[in-house]
């Protein structure tokens, strides 16, 4: 319940504007579609998140998160997370959960409609969700 409002104030981003289209066009499980999704949104993020990636890659255990270089240690940050899903088995692409080149632009054009998506701290088009969804084939 908390958590839930907490969310409500702040807005929860395009990974899950992305997920909820693979959700509700292909069946895939809202944890499973935001793992596939998290790093690679990471990244299209990175360079409008201020010193936020910081506290993820100490997280993580990277070193000097907080005194290194802050292009470096957001790009670790996103590494980190990408392994963590690779560790846990878990899939890190959506043709491993029944994407095909056919469902990228419908993916992308709810995506882009989504309620989550302009929570996110870079704007993103139609064409860049359609990139990214692209990408993880």
């Amino acid at each position: 319940y908390i958590t839930g409002m907490a969310y409500s104030n702040v807005g929860l981003g395009l990974v899950h504007g992305m997920a909820h289209p693979l959700g509700g066009r292909l069946g895939v499980a809202h944890g499973v579609a935001n793992g596939i999704l998290l790093a690679p949104v990471m990244e299209y993020n990175k360079d409008h998140t201020g010193e936020k990636y910081r506290d993820i890659a100490d997280a993580f255990g990277v070193e000097d998160a907080y005194d290194g270089d802050l292009e470096t240690v957001r790009e670790e940050a996103v590494q980190a997370v990408h392994q963590l899903t690779v560790d846990l088995g878990n899939p890190t692409t959506i043709s491993e959960v029944g994407a095909t080149e056919a469902d990228l632009a419908p993916l992308a054009h709810d995506a882009f409609n989504d309620v989550c998506t302009p929570g996110n701290p870079r704007k993103a088009t139609e064409e860049d969700i359609l990139a990214i969804y692209k990408s993880l084939m």
